[in-house]
């Protein structure tokens, strides 16, 4: 998998943007709000995104993922080489990180 790739997936949900933030990392987010972070500049690429908390108990059991560093208690995981996932699983898991971070936006404005 390639960060293109994963790019091409974001994008195709509604409302997206992306951003830099912390000079080095290529974000995406949705209402302001970050679904993934990524590291461009890494050799492997690596990332972070939210998950359920299911999802959480079974990633971080895989070998390369562990909990995220300071987002760990939202149900953040991060792997450490993008390619440790498949086009199928990066899209199931970020179509869920989007659909997470969306649904606590719409209970904000309400």
């Amino acid at each position: 998998m390639t960060l293109e790739a994963i790019e091409q997936i974001c994008k195709s949900f509604e409302e997206v943007t992306e951003d830099i933030k912390w000079e080095e990392h290529l974000c995406f987010n949705v209402g302001g709000k970050m679904f993934l972070i990524t590291s461009p500049d890494l050799a492997p690429v690596t990332a972070s995104f939210k998950v359920s908390a299911e999802d959480f108990d079974l990633l971080i059991e895989r070998e390369g993922f562990k909990p995220a560093p300071y987002l760990a208690r939202y149900q953040w995981v991060w792997v450490d080489d993008i390619s440790r996932l498949s086009a199928k699983e990066w899209k199931i898991l970020l179509q869920s990180a989007y659909e997470l971070v969306k649904a606590k936006l719409r209970k904000k404005r309400k």
